[in-house]
């Protein structure tokens, strides 16, 4: 079997995987989501693994926080802190990941990078803040990193703009909007069509995000 039979079958059951996730989440079937929740980030990695010759540690810990970022939350409020400690973890992976692209970058170049995450990060946190209690630290510290890995990724881009780059921004982007919805619907307003939502951008920011580190392996 040649590498790019391994490459699209993996990818056609990462489709099917992510399918039927979302269905499950849709129709809010526990044993589905048992099922195929935890096999997002496996089969994402065999992905990974079947596409580049020299697979980045950091890359593979970071899908490995994800796993059980994702395992966790399969318990709602029993492991939610479980849950956002694992993608916290993810998320400086990812932070490291962005920073060893960039060079030595000037301090006007970080300020534009970093200002439409800080404002972003403020409104959100001044919308759920009433109903944090508890929480607000975790939420802040989280709500801190992934802002942090939106800006890194924008100050990647700005100091170069490959297609590489540019997936791995709008991956980010699209994980902060996934943590930003999930944010909302327990803290601010809880509905339905939120589920469904998160789970689509999660699975496309991941995908985006594994993407770009096949083709930055590529170039290298």
């Amino acid at each position: 079997m040649t590498k790019q039979t391994k490459i699209l079958i993996a990818s056609i059951l990462f489709l099917i995987v992510s399918a039927i996730e979302v269905y499950a989440v849709a129709v809010n079937s526990q044993p589905l989501e048992m099922i195929f929740k935890p096999l997002l980030m496996t089969v994402l990695a065999v992905v990974y693994l079947f596409s580049v010759k020299k697979p980045s540690f950091w890359f593979l810990s970071a899908l490995f926080f994800s796993f059980w970022g994702d395992v966790f939350l399969l318990f709602k409020d029993d492991f939610f802190v479980f849950g956002l400690a694992s993608f916290l973890f993810a998320h400086i992976l990812y932070i490291k990941i962005t920073t060893n692209f960039l060079k030595k970058e000037s301090f006007a170049k970080v300020a534009v990078a970093s200002a439409p995450f800080v404002v972003y990060l403020l409104a959100l946190l001044l919308l759920i803040n009433d109903n944090l209690g508890d929480m607000l630290i975790p939420v802040t510290v989280y709500g801190i990193t992934i802002s942090s890995f939106g800006a890194v990724t924008l100050l990647n881009y700005i100091s170069h703009k490959s297609t590489a780059n540019l997936w791995l921004f709008l991956g980010a982007v699209i994980f902060i909007t996934s943590d930003s919805l999930i944010a909302i619907n327990r803290f601010y307003e809880p509905k339905e069509i939120y589920g469904v939502i998160i789970m689509v951008t999660y699975i496309a920011a991941q995908y985006l995000i594994c993407k770009a580190m096949v083709a930055k392996s590529e170039k290298s």
